[in-house]
């Protein structure tokens, strides 16, 4: 369905990509190194009524886990009623006591997330991964589109399309939403951070004001803007790109130099709101993801419409024996990692790798989930300016405002190598814009 005209200017489209920044930044042995996230101009292709499915799923998983979280820190009825275990909660690097009893604006927690997709060669979509924390990756696709549209009009005017350039305003509508009064911001940890060049176009495409943490300041319990002539003005809402573990040093990691002192207290008193709230890491934890469908079953009294990827706890005496009985047709994923780090497949460790992960497993079963390997669709991908077919992935993004909604695009990641089944940026991928038929 794409045309010749798209592919002929991937060139283009990436040249014109390089001169305006689009870079993935990373950290690799203590040394950051910034690099190109190639794009491929083939786009991924949804039809109008598989996209509805989707659609109908991401909204139910989203409002379970916000619901969880909302549970979480204040009532932990999930827990009472042997949903979840208790020291499975306790245990997750991402729950964070200081969050107990604090209810953000509205009563959302995750107002951005981004749930990562695969659609299996069986037709059917599985969900990999939930992010709610600090979901990345939404300003790639948006540009690109932009930087197709300029270079290869007339695809745009063949083809019914979702447009999906209204991403910067759900963005806007979701910050206004919980907004308490005040200036909007986006919050960088700054120039070095991997993601800051979607930090700088967001804040342009959103008009709000891109600030690092001297920008703010907080007085008498109120989180306050500190403008060109050096003027107060106070901030109602901060989508911030900082990690909660930085966020305020005088509440979480007192070493932190990119956080606001005390922007907590103000989030806790509800005099400003926090995109996305303080403590989602429990929500996004790759172990608790096992208790999705639970927690869909649990909250909403609904069937998932979108199926989990066949996943076993070690942490269960069960589970952890079938992991070990099938353990060279799993791939083992660490919980407290991301961007495609900690994940191994047990056909690829030779005898002594496997010995020793298996004694670390036993060890530590709560660190790790096995999940089966899903044999996902190769879509095609221009290698030297020819149809090659590689694995790739969907980001999907939800925004939360006064109801779910999801975006009517995506971010489509794909491995370059043709062997592997990691598409992460971080691991050398690259992305495609995908496309969402409107009829």
């Amino acid at each position: 369905m794409y045309d010749l005209e798209l592919v002929e200017n991937t060139k283009t489209v990436n040249g014109l990509l390089a001169r305006y920044g689009v870079k993935f930044g990373i950290y690799k042995n203590n040394v950051f190194k910034e690099q190109l996230f190639p794009f491929d101009a083939i786009p991924r292709i949804i039809e109008k009524q598989e996209f509805d499915y989707l659609e109908k799923g991401l909204k139910q998983r989203v409002m379970a886990l916000n619901l969880f979280l909302s549970d979480i820190y204040s009532d932990k009825k999930i827990i009472k009623d042997n949903v979840v275990p208790e020291d499975f909660i306790f245990a997750s690097s991402g729950y964070m006591a200081e969050c107990e009893g604090v209810k953000p604006p509205k009563g959302i927690y995750s107002h951005i997330s981004g749930i990562d997709l695969v659609q299996g060669k069986d037709g059917c979509w599985y969900v990999l991964e939930d992010n709610l924390r600090i979901p990345s990756g939404a300003s790639y696709p948006m540009i690109a589109r932009d930087l197709c549209r300029r270079s290869s009009p007339h695809t745009f005017e063949n083809h019914k399309l979702c447009d999906n350039r209204n991403y910067a305003k759900l963005l806007r509508d979701t910050m206004e939403y919980v907004n308490t009064g005040g200036h909007m911001v986006i919050l960088t940890p700054g120039r070095y951070n991997a993601a800051y060049f979607e930090h700088s176009y967001l804040a342009e495409k959103t008009g709000a004001h891109l600030v690092a943490s001297s920008d703010l300041r907080v007085e008498n319990d109120m989180l306050y803007y500190v403008n060109y002539n050096a003027k107060l003005e106070r901030v109602g809402a901060v989508y911030r790109r900082i990690s909660d573990e930085y966020l305020d040093p005088m509440n979480f990691n007192p070493e932190s130099l990119i956080g606001i002192p005390h922007i907590y207290d103000v989030f806790r008193k509800g005099n400003v709101a926090l995109l996305n709230a303080p403590g989602n890491g429990i929500a996004d934890d790759k172990g608790i993801y096992y208790f999705v469908p639970k927690m869909i079953r649990y909250y909403l009294n609904e069937e998932p419409i979108l199926n989990n990827a066949p996943t076993y706890l070690p942490f269960y005496e069960s589970d952890m024996k079938y992991v070990l009985e099938h353990f060279d047709q799993l791939v083992l994923k660490d919980v407290a990692e991301a961007g495609g780090y900690g994940v191994v497949f047990g056909s690829k460790m030779t005898a002594g790798q496997k010995e020793d992960f298996i004694r670390l497993l036993k060890k530590e079963p709560r660190r790790f989930i096995a999940q089966e390997v899903i044999d996902f669709l190769d879509i095609d991908v221009l290698i030297h300016s020819k149809p090659v077919p590689r694995k790739a992935d969907l980001r999907a993004f939800v925004l939360m405002a006064e109801e779910p909604l999801v975006w009517k695009s995506g971010l489509t990641r794909f491995s370059r190598n043709p062997d592997s089944f990691i598409v992460n940026s971080s691991q050398g991928g690259g992305f495609k814009d995908t496309w969402v038929l409107s009829q």
